[in-house]
């Protein structure tokens, strides 16, 4: 097979065949293809675009690069979820152990974070001894035993998403439909669950901007897991706002034990509900989204849902004792409080100057090895709609020099809007894909 002319097959907009793309996916995987071939073959799909059904091959390809996780040996029907990424989005942590109290099995392998912020993998590691790298073999023994495992994806997971994800990140093709739809499903088809839920995060804090741009992905995706045998739901959330108040790694752990108290409500745990109950639902434990959050509502207050975190915590090595006591989680020493500047209301927020300033602290990485503060971030005083007197409190930040916390203040200023006169607040939800 004629990879040239493969490329020159998709850039003309022709449609690949099942056993092109698996030509294509086994040269990224074993280097037989160079990387000039596969930037020329990416810019093309890029360009023309894949339709549902190379799409779907693309992934099952993908996802059969590597090792596949088996749960068949794991009782019940298995949910995973998966967020195109946000700012203080700490719903696994919250849903998760939820989701597991009443008896649906969650097994998520996570990543971690590129950005704004650590991703899942990252907050876990901030607390003191939690171990995220599992073997498979744990992991099956943690799911069997309780339901619950949240671990690092293993190294031969989809090994040809990988080396597609750095070339498109340097090639300018990462805003692809296909191609970010691929990604994602073959690491979530891979990691073995039978139903996944999708939080595809759309606003000025989000990959996609715009609701037809992420209807487009979700769509995508959901029609994919149809194709791949998958149970998939996709919610679109809004992210025109931090969802949690909390931004940070250990800051973001702290929310997380909050709302399994039943201490904060607000839109993370909204968004945690809703995700959760569209979990249930793909697994038959309910039969409406309203029954879903009612049940998860209570494993908050008879308090399952924290001891299921307890649980969490105690098998993977972390310390349990950070449920009473915060002191044990990593706080950076420099502390600054960023304040309003005129009266008014919070009319808008640039939700990605926000995540940029949570970067600034140490929070979140610019390049995959930086290293971070995981006791640095910011935590949010204030939320779009609310009224602001001049001089009031909007947030405060933690860094580990007084320089990093005044660089993060000043995008906090400059991603605040008040206005005279409040707002209509933008929707929570947006849309439900299923």
């Amino acid at each position: 097979m004629n990879f040239v002319d493969m490329i020159i097959k998709k850039r003309e907009g022709g449609k690949l065949s099942k056993e092109e793309i698996a030509f294509f996916v086994k040269g990224v995987t074993d280097g037989s293809l160079p990387d000039y071939q596969i930037s020329s073959f990416l810019m093309a799909a890029f360009l023309k675009g894949m339709d549902t059904e190379e799409t779907a091959c693309l992934t099952m390809e993908m996802a059969h690069s590597g090792g596949m996780f088996d749960l068949s040996s794991v009782e019940g029907f298995k949910v995973d979820k998966h967020s195109t990424g946000g700012v203080a989005d700490t719903t696994t942590l919250v849903l998760a152990p939820l989701v597991a109290s009443v008896g649906v099995p969650v097994v998520k392998m996570s990543g971690r974070g590129l950005g704004f912020s650590g991703g899942t993998i990252d907050k876990l590691e901030s607390i003191p001894g939690f171990r995220v790298d599992v073997s498979e073999e744990e992991a099956l023994g943690f799911a069997k035993a309780g339901n619950i495992v949240l671990m690092s994806q293993t190294e031969n997971l989809t090994p040809a998403d990988k080396k597609l994800y750095a070339l498109r990140d340097v090639t300018g093709t990462v805003d692809s439909i296909p191609l970010i739809a691929a990604s994602i499903m073959s690491k979530k088809i891979a990691a073995g669950a039978d139903g996944i839920v999708l939080d595809v995060k759309c606003g000025s804090g989000a990959f996609m901007k715009d609701l037809e741009s992420a209807e487009k992905l979700a769509t995508t995706m959901v029609e994919m897991g149809r194709h791949v045998g998958r149970k998939v739901t996709a919610v679109i959330s809004g992210m025109d706002q931090p969802l949690g108040m909390n931004i940070g790694n250990s800051l973001e752990v702290m929310e997380a034990i909050h709302v399994l108290k039943g201490e904060v409500g607000g839109d993370l745990l909204e968004v945690s509900l809703i995700l959760g109950a569209n979990m249930l639902l793909l697994a038959g434990r309910v039969k409406t989204e309203a029954e879903g959050k009612a049940l998860l509502l209570e494993q908050i207050k008879n308090g399952e849902g924290l001891k299921k975190f307890t649980e969490l915590l105690r098998q993977q090595g972390g310390d349990i004792g950070i449920i009473e006591d915060f002191s044990l989680l990593p706080l950076s020493p420099a502390v600054l409080s960023v304040k309003a500047e005129k009266n008014g209301y919070l009319t808008h927020m640039d939700t990605a100057l926000i995540g940029r300033a949570a970067q600034e602290t140490g929070a979140g990485r610019a390049y995959k090895e930086q290293p971070l503060d995981f006791g640095a971030g910011i935590v949010m005083k204030k939320r779009l709609g609310d009224a602001i007197t001049a001089g009031e409190e909007m947030a405060v930040i933690h860094s580990q020099t007084e320089q990093k916390c005044q660089s993060a203040a000043s995008y906090i200023q400059q991603a605040i809007t008040i206005g005279e006169k409040p707002e209509p607040l933008p929707p929570l939800i947006l849309r439900i894909i299923s």
